[in-house]
C-alpha cells in the first residue's frame, strides 16, 4: 500500500512519530479544503494563502494534540482554521517570522488571466460574505463548516467543540435567516448555489 492510500488516522499516528513525509500527505489532502474555508472567511486570496500556511504550521507543531473525527483530519484542520482567521493578526505574524528565517523559494511565473479570475472571484467572495456576515457568528460558522467546506453535523461539531444538536440547532437557525437573501448576491457562484440549496 502506498503512503497515499493509507488513512489520516495513520498518517497522523505517523506524522507524531516525526514522519513529515506523512504530513505531507495530510497536507496535499486537505490544503485545499482549508485554503476554501479561509478566502470564504476573509474574502482574500492572499489572505487565504498565508493563513493556509500557518494553519499547517500550527497543526504540524501541536499534532501530538490532535482530536480526528473518525478517520479525517479535516474537522481538525478546519477547527485550526477557524481559530486562525480569528486571530488572524498574531497568527500572520509568527508565519512572517518564520518564513523569513527560511531560503527565499525559486520565483514562480505569474499568469495575467489566472489574476483576472482571482479578482473576479475576490468580488463574488465579498458579496456572497457579506450575507452571511450578517449572520450571528455561532450560525455563521456552521455555514462555513457544514455547507462551504461540506462537514456533516457530527465533524462540524468536532471543529467547534460543541454538540452534534447544538450544530443541527444553529443550521437550522441560520437556513431561516438566510432565506432566498444569497440568491440575491453573485448568482453565478457555486458556493451561493450549494447555501441556496440548504436553505430550501
Amino acid at each position: 500500500m502506498t503512503i497515499t492510500a493509507i488513512s489520516d488516522r495513520e498518517l497522523w499516528e505517523r506524522a507524531c512519530a516525526g514522519d513529515p513525509e506523512a504530513f505531507g500527505v495530510i497536507f496535499d489532502r486537505h490544503s485545499r479544503a482549508i485554503f476554501n474555508y479561509l478566502s470564504r472567511r476573509t474574502a482574500s486570496w492572499v489572505e487565504a494563502e498565508d493563513l493556509t500556511s500557518v494553519v499547517f504550521l500550527q497543526a504540524w507543531r501541536h499534532r501530538s494534540a490532535v482530536t480526528l473525527d473518525r478517520d479525517s483530519a479535516l474537522p481538525w484542520l478546519l477547527g485550526i482554521a477557524r481559530n486562525t482567521a480569528a486571530t488572524g493578526g498574531r497568527a500572520r505574524r509568527r508565519y512572517q517570522a518564520l518564513k523569513e528565517r527560511l531560503p527565499t523559494p525559486s520565483p514562480v511565473p505569474d499568469h495575467a488571466q489566472d489574476v483576472a479570475d482571482r479578482v473576479d472571484e475576490e468580488r463574488v467572495l465579498v458579496a456572497l460574505r457579506g450575507s452571511v456576515a450578517r449572520l450571528p457568528a455561532h450560525e455563521r460558522e456552521v455555514i462555513e463548516l457544514c455547507v462551504w467546506s461540506g462537514l456533516d453535523h457530527q465533524a462540524a461539531a468536532t471543529a467547534l467543540g460543541v454538540a452534534v444538536g447544538t450544530i443541527k440547532s444553529r443550521l437550522h437557525r441560520a437556513r431561516r435567516r438566510l432565506g432566498d437573501d444569497l440568491r440575491e448576491h453573485a448568482p453565478s457562484s457555486r458556493n451561493t448555489h450549494a447555501i441556496a440549496e440548504e436553505t430550501s
